[in-house]
């Protein structure tokens, strides 16, 4: 298969998928968003993959966020259906039956926070950054962001960073239990494969169940949905063609709370 805005390879039973929009920050734009989804059809359907990497191209970026330019052009019906086909591909990713780990090379922003957060195991450079940076748009996470952060972190920092937009580096995700495990940057890809090659070992089928049983743990369906509908609600409001505007134009938004 063909991909315009990933590398996608098969070594040793692992699919590795790499985000490759490098001069972009590896940033999501609906189209890669798409490849993401068919590789890991892939991963579901092809008996030769065992486990699945992701990563970003180069050693600034895991995924800097998602296409500014694209999510300042949509409107509030178009926004749910935005956000919901967001959610049902990362959804996909946290569902595969085949250990996912995620080598975070850099800054993991935005959506690229909210795909790291969808696979199973984060292994991030000491370089990463995480955040979620949606309330400088006047908009709000679209992919998962809402639901996943509070699970990993806990309710109250959850609620603070996504209230102020704050990133956090790699040291402080390990304090609360955002990330498994930081590493320097040169071995983050590294550590990655050796954690997966680890899991390839294991057996299979218990492995596929011991994640359909942990993600069974959380089933916020309704919170999802909520997400996506309060999304669709910022998307419609002046604040978010202000926030998407000014950062477009390099400058300083100025929210009116209309």
């Amino acid at each position: 298969m063909e991909y315009k805005n990933l590398l996608v390879t098969l070594s040793n039973g692992i699919l590795k998928v790499t985000i490759n929009r490098e001069s972009k920050l590896n940033a999501l734009n609906i189209e890669t968003m798409e490849e993401i989804d068919k590789a890991f059809t892939r991963a579901y359907d092809d008996e030769e993959v065992k486990s699945v990497l992701v990563t970003g191209a180069g050693n600034k970026a895991f995924v800097a966020g998602a296409d500014i330019s694209e999510i300042a052009e949509i409107n509030e019906m178009n926004a749910r259906k935005f956000a919901e086909r967001g959610q049902e591909i990362f959804l996909k990713i946290e569902n595969c039956p085949k250990p996912v780990v995620a080598a975070v090379n850099g800054f993991a922003l935005g959506g690229g926070c909210e795909l790291a957060m969808a696979c199973h195991i984060r292994i991030a450079s000491e370089n990463a950054k995480f955040g979620q940076p949606e309330i400088n748009l006047g908009i709000i996470p679209g992919y998962g962001g809402t639901q996943r952060l509070p699970i990993y972190i806990g309710r109250s920092k959850a609620m603070e960073l996504l209230m102020t937009g704050d990133m956090i580096d790699a040291k402080t995700s390990l304090s609360l239990g955002l990330v498994n495990h930081v590493v320097a940057s040169h071995e983050v890809v590294s550590r990655a494969e050796e954690m997966l090659q680890k899991l390839n070992k294991k057996a299979p089928i218990a492995l596929g169940q011991i994640i359909e049983s942990v993600n069974s743990v959380y089933r916020p369906e309704e919170g999802y949905q909520t997400e996506a509908n309060a999304f669709a609600n910022c998307c419609r409001s002046e604040d978010f063609k202000e926030g998407t505007s000014a950062f477009l134009e390099k400058r300083k938004a100025e929210f009116k709370g209309k």
